[in-house]
């Protein structure tokens, strides 16, 4: 992020934040109705994801991209979130973002909170699976070539609820 106050109008600024707003609820609508190929549209080349982070330690004095876990760029991003929700086993989810706290913090930057709640579910035999959880996701947004897009992204839980069987489609 570059740091230096934007400079738009109060309209140009509400008028950002209503774009970040719907490129966030877009992300979640090509999520949850597996429109792969337009997920990696949303996205900076160079995002960065830590939403599939590895637990243990603390890992704060490396840049993003660097910590264990991330997911670096669009299609690698794609292709995770596609193998989770897509992949041997079919899982619906439903993903809701609300109350978003945006900041500009540039012409071409912002940063974004959002209380988030997903629900998923996938059938094991005659058993329905499901998690149902409960966070917040922490963004930065980029404008490049005139479009808001995702460039970074932290998922953070308060809570998780799950069936037994949830994660042993992964093995």
């Amino acid at each position: 992020m570059s740091g230096t106050e934007p400079t738009l109008t109060p309209a140009e600024q509400a008028l950002a934040v209503e774009e970040i707003k719907r490129l966030f609820a877009a992300r979640l609508r090509v999520m949850d109705t597996k429109q792969w190929e337009l997920y990696p549209t949303l996205h900076t080349e160079d995002v960065v994801s830590e939403t599939f982070r590895l637990e243990g330690g603390d890992h704060s004095h490396l840049p993003p991209a660097e910590r264990p876990g991330a997911v670096v760029g669009r299609e690698p991003l794609k292709n995770m979130i596609r193998e989770f929700l897509d992949g041997a086993v079919t899982v619906t989810s439903a993903h809701h973002g609300h109350n978003p706290e945006i900041t500009l913090t540039s012409d071409t930057t912002a940063t974004g909170i959002w209380a988030m709640e997903d629900v998923l579910w996938w059938t094991n035999g005659d058993v329905e699976e499901h998690l149902h959880g409960w966070g917040h996701y922490h963004e930065q947004y980029r404008r490049v070539d005139g479009k808001w897009l995702i460039s970074y992204r932290n998922l953070t839980r308060l809570r998780v609820d799950h069936t037994p069987g949830f994660y042993s489609y992964r093995g």
